[in-house]
């Protein structure tokens, strides 16, 4: 095997979790926040492809970007109002059925609208080419999808840990009942989190829709590993999503580099059982009161 092959493998790998960091960063703050765990997250995954090929007919790739996430995060926003909302404080299993739910009408009502045949739509003309670094080339959009990654996982930090409204969010995944106390709602900040969430599952469809199949079954496919990395990471850690997903992404990498695809999905449950051998609440868990 040749380097410029096996860089070339790690870097796909690394583009795997890069769409798991994106899904499971919101898995985490719904979870973290409202107790919620969301199985229909994938269903928003592919809400925002199918909205990519439908949009960018009328507004182009550029408006598509723009346009499919802020939908999916509207979506999000009535879920939570009509629905999330009224499971905060019930039985855990009652939100899971209620997602469970959820998820099977979403892949069910793509089924219905687009048909069950898998949709191809090209990467714009402006975002093909290679990046050349030597004798090493890459995929011109994959460089830009890994870019705009590293944009919102910076952005989501600065949101979390330098602003008014990222202080009342960590401390509602603490202590929400001591929030009230200080006569703080968070029906609002558990709106936000929903749309951000989702939203960002929506933005992962939209990037990997010019690269993947685009399909109904498409979030169902991709929800396993993203709960893996959430679980890896440990609940409540934003840098252990982060660490978790390209750790679960350079695994996947490295197998499939050396010949053993077949083995690759395999591996990332292997190493989900290796760390919580040794570390049952993830790499970076942290302590959840509400949740002791």
């Amino acid at each position: 095997m040749t380097t410029t092959l096996l860089v070339q493998q790690v870097l796909n790998g690394l583009l795997d979790g890069v769409y798991y960091l994106l899904i499971a960063l919101g898995l985490s703050l719904i979870f973290s926040l409202g107790g919620i765990v969301n199985l229909a997250h994938g269903g928003f995954f592919a809400i925002g492809a199918y909205l990519t090929v439908t949009l960018a007919d009328y507004l182009g790739f550029g408006g598509a970007f723009v346009a499919a996430p802020v939908l999916v995060a509207l979506l999000g926003v009535l879920i939570e109002r009509f629905l999330f909302r009224r499971f905060y404080r019930a039985d855990p299993i009652l939100s899971l059925l209620l997602t469970f739910g959820l998820a099977m009408v979403a892949e069910q009502t793509l089924r219905w609208v687009y048909g069950a045949a898998p949709m191809s739509f090209a990467i714009p003309q402006i975002l093909r080419g290679q990046v050349w670094i030597g004798d090493f080339s890459y995929s011109y959009y994959r460089t830009i999808l890994l870019g705009v990654a590293v944009l919102c996982v910076a952005g989501l930090w600065l949101l979390l840990n330098r602003t008014a409204f990222g202080r009342v969010v960590r401390a509602g995944v603490q202590n929400p009942d001591m929030v009230g106390a200080l006569g703080i709602s968070l029906e609002p900040y558990m709106a936000a989190v929903a749309a951000l969430g989702i939203g960002l599952a929506g933005l992962a469809g939209v990037l990997l829709a010019p690269i993947y199949a685009v399909h109904p079954a498409m979030g169902q496919e991709i929800i396993t590993p993203a709960f893996v990395v959430v679980v890896i990471g440990g609940l409540g850690s934003f840098w252990g999503v982060v660490v978790a997903a390209l750790l679960v992404g350079l695994v996947k990498g490295l197998i499939i580099a050396f010949g053993y695809t077949a083995f690759s999905t395999a591996a990332i449950y292997l190493l989900m059982m290796l760390i919580l051998l040794f570390r049952p609440r993830g790499l970076f868990g942290e302590r959840i009161q509400r949740f002791e």
